[in-house]
């Protein structure tokens, strides 16, 4: 059988100020959860995040917490930061259900050393980029490609709400042509072009801002940080003086997966979001200071490979796909039984209602599960903030390296494409690494629906425990339950009963050999 090896190639900006980088393999997922310990501390958040990194994420993670993370779902272990954006979730025009994407490779996170006397995040450093509720791009047309940065400011276009909107970027992935450029495509294509352009799936992009005030975060917790005058590089303002490393989201999402062939419908963001202008991420540091700023002013190898970091490598040894993809947080009670990967939902977790604008979406339509919220205020006197269950969540697939070659040269639609001189061009598809098996990659793991245990009222069910087996390419998931009674008197009271004979849920889930950054097929 004739092997298509894909080809994998890093674009450097055609404009100056292009500096040394790393790429942060984060290949486990840690949680996909409502949870957003920034914007909604304490609470549950409104909508789900795919979240990445340190094992001590919870509903209210702090610096603290995130280091005493017992692991990391990312390549190198000292790396306890937290990471997390939005999930993507496909909409079946017939039936109106709900479906999560399946996400390739878990994520990267780069780490660009742009700019003079960068600086390693402070203890408790926080920052979100991109706008939830934002519906409409005003920055020219979105299905345009943007001028020069050379042209930004005369144009008038370098204000922070300007840049912000080009931080985000939607990448088509075809192997067969030659790959986009970075933040080449400001909104969420729809499905009629991604069947016809992007076989091998969507990648989405988020820069976040590296001009610093020297604060740790803000109230709104943007206003302590402002992006340069060209996203990713230029100058930054005199009110932002101090440069951070210039963090950027790179997270796959399989929309060209056999499961969505033939069917209508449409690809949103978890916040409700079929635009993509509304794309948000955040990100906590849970790096200990001196070993990033040591690893800022060595890992200065411009091929961008952890691997090539003497510092990352000496204090490894690296961890494998395995040991990422066995990190993950504890998840609370209240939201245990809340699974966002089940098939056919028919709301988006949350209840999140579908916003398309052009007006700005509206907070709180549809925001809280009704139940799940009156569990919050029941079980918070219990647990307190962050309590959780010993519920885990499953694994997204593996990933293995290839060899890259270079690729045919056909561009996509003029309306969807640029010159790759005129691309921001931070960061397309990483360099080749070492070659993986021409085993074609099997299906995709799948999930069915837990079975319904009662409907006693007075009566819900708490996980208790999980149990992981193993049988060649199927995992299974047992998970254990146990009905908990509330009696309401004078005082609260818990009374727990033994377990009744509950059939386990069961997780069959197949790790797919592919990754979108260094992927190689049969």
């Amino acid at each position: 059988m004739a092997s298509k090896v894909f080809s994998a190639f890093f674009l450097l900006s055609s404009f100056g100020d292009v500096a040394a980088f790393w790429r942060m393999e984060c290949h486990g997922r840690t949680g996909l959860a409502r949870i957003d310990p920034i914007m909604d501390a304490g609470t549950i958040s409104p909508h789900i995040h795919t979240v990445h990194g340190s094992s001590g994420f919870s509903l209210s993670a702090t610096y603290d917490e995130l280091i005493q993370g017992s692991c990391s779902s990312c390549a190198v272990k000292q790396d306890k930061s937290a990471y997390w954006t939005p999930a993507l979730y496909f909409q079946d025009s017939q039936t109106k259900q709900f479906e999560i994407v399946p996400q390739v490779g878990g994520m990267l996170a780069y780490y660009l050393l742009r700019g003079d006397n960068v600086t390693a995040f402070p203890p408790g450093f926080q920052m979100v980029a991109g706008s939830n509720y934002r519906r409409d791009y005003t920055v020219g047309d979105p299905k345009s490609p943007d001028p020069p940065q050379s042209d930004w400011a005369a144009l008038k276009q370098t204000s922070q709400n300007d840049l912000e909107q080009r931080a985000i970027g939607y990448n088509c992935m075809n192997y067969k042509k030659a790959p986009e450029g970075s933040l080449l495509r400001h909104y969420l294509p729809d499905k009629s072009f991604l069947d016809a352009n992007c076989p091998d799936g969507l990648r989405i992009e988020l820069m976040f801002p590296s001009c610093w005030n020297g604060d740790i975060t803000a109230t709104d917790h943007k206003s302590h940080l402002a992006y340069p005058s060209l996203v990713g590089n230029g100058d930054c303002p005199d009110s932002h003086p101090k440069r951070l490393v210039t963090l950027f989201y790179e997270t796959i999402w399989d929309t060209g997966n056999k499961q969505f062939n033939g069917r209508s419908g449409e690809f949103v963001v978890s916040n409700g979001d079929p635009t993509g202008f509304g794309y948000h991420g955040d990100f906590m540091t849970g790096w200990d200071v001196e070993f990033l700023q040591e690893a800022i002013d060595t890992c200065t190898n411009e091929s961008g490979n952890i691997r090539d970091c003497q510092l990352f490598v000496n204090n490894g040894p690296l961890q494998t796909d395995e040991e990422q993809n066995s990190c993950e947080f504890d998840v609370p009670p209240m939201l245990a039984q809340e699974d966002g990967s089940a098939r056919n939902l028919a709301n988006l977790p949350g209840n999140i209602q579908i916003q398309a604008g052009p007006q700005s979406a509206t907070p709180g339509v549809g925001n809280a599960n009704p139940i799940i919220s009156a569990a919050t205020s029941l079980l918070g006197g219990f647990f307190g903030d962050g309590a959780s269950s010993s519920t885990t969540s499953s694994s997204i697939p593996a990933v293995t390296s290839s060899s890259a070659s270079a690729a045919s040269t056909s561009s996509i639609a003029p309306v969807e494409s640029a010159p790759a001189s005129k691309n921001f061009g931070a960061l397309a598809v990483p360099p080749a690494e070492t070659p993986s098996s021409s085993t074609p990659p099997p299906p995709p793991p799948t999930t069915t629906p837990a079975p319904a245990v009662t409907s006693d009222p007075g009566v819900s069910y708490e996980v208790v425990s999980t149990q992981t087996i193993t049988r060649g390419s199927e995992v299974e998931v047992v998970i254990w339950k146990e009905p908990v009674v509330y009696v309401t008197e004078e005082s609260m009271t818990t009374v727990t009963v033994a377990p009744p004979a509950v059939k386990p849920r069961r997780f069959y889930g197949r790790h797919a050999l592919q990754h979108a950054h260094h992927a190689r097929r049969t």
